[in-house]
């Protein structure tokens, strides 16, 4: 299965985050991100990544700067624009980054997306309310008044292909587009394997019943933090029903409904192609050709 966020990865080169010397080495001819208070990127008049050079942002290696990883030697970092003192003739969202970039440039913008979105929120110390210092080239907040360490925060979410064995069983979030379908999905809560999470949060979300379960992939989402944990499930006929604090709609389609949707036809719409969820449906929809 192939989408967003996941292909040529950057070497995240771990146990340079404490290499201080190291990492201003790599600074003078780093690419650099720059990402505002909306996760959106900096970018030239063609929407491309902005050319950066880190000597037009800093002389040092700020200290507000992310270490992300290493592509061919090379050093890659991301910081806050607000801070770079750099002008950009646009800003991109990391969906339209995601069909526009090549892959190594949106999983990066993935990354760095997520650690400063994280970074952005947890400033103080939830134990005792401290500041907090970054450490570990950003990967690390530590309280400067109890010593707590805090990592940056990701919320699993399963995703899930349930069908009968002859229908797909899709949802509709309020507020979505008119005639916007996807597949059902929830967040794993403490103390609960994947598979239970699987099975409670279709019941809730639908009332349908799950028999079985299997894993297929995973993509990051950093829309602020998740991780999507990507099943199918083979379910009952259950007629569905939709809870009305997730759902406005839940219905069972047919093969040649998914078809039609997914060749444009009709009123359905469904998930973005960058996305897991979309991979899913077009993996169903295949497997009973």
């Amino acid at each position: 299965m192939s989408f967003a966020f996941v292909d040529a990865p950057l070497d995240r080169a771990e146990h340079l985050r404490t290499d201080a010397a190291a990492l201003e080495d790599l600074w003078p001819r780093a690419r650099l991100l720059l990402l505002d208070s909306d996760g959106m990127v900096l970018v030239d008049a063609d929407d491309a990544l902005l050319a950066v050079q880190p000597g037009d942002v800093a002389e040092a290696l700020p200290a507000d700067a992310v270490f992300l990883g290493l592509d061919e030697g090379r050093g890659w970092f991301a910081m806050p624009a607000e801070t770079a003192g750099v002008q950009s003739p646009g800003r991109l969202a990391l969906r339209a980054a995601a069909s526009l970039w090549p892959v190594r440039e949106a999983t990066a913008f993935a990354q760095a997306r997520a650690v400063l979105h994280w970074r952005s929120r947890h400033r103080f110390c939830g134990a005792c309310g401290g500041r907090l210092a970054f450490e570990r080239a950003g990967w690390l907040g530590r309280c400067t008044d109890c010593g707590i360490e805090h990592y940056p925060r990701t919320d699993p979410a399963v995703i899930v292909a349930v069908t009968d064995g002859e229908r797909l069983l899709l949802g509709r979030e309020p507020g979505w587009p008119p005639g916007r379908w996807s597949v059902l999905a929830g967040f794993v809560e403490p103390g609960e394997t994947l598979e239970q999470t699987v099975m409670r949060e279709v019941y809730e979300e639908s009332a349908v019943r799950v028999r079985a379960c299997r894993y297929l992939a995973s993509q990051p989402w950093p829309f602020p933090s998740s991780l999507m944990l990507g099943f199918e499930a083979d379910a009952e006929p259950d007629e569905p029903v939709p809870d009305s604090h997730e759902l406005e709609a839940a219905r069972w389609f047919t093969r040649d409904e998914i078809g039609a949707a997914l060749r444009g036809e009709g009123p359905v719409q469904l998930s973005a192609p960058v996305s897991i969820a979309r991979r899913l449906i077009e993996r169903w929809y295949q497997a009973l050709a």
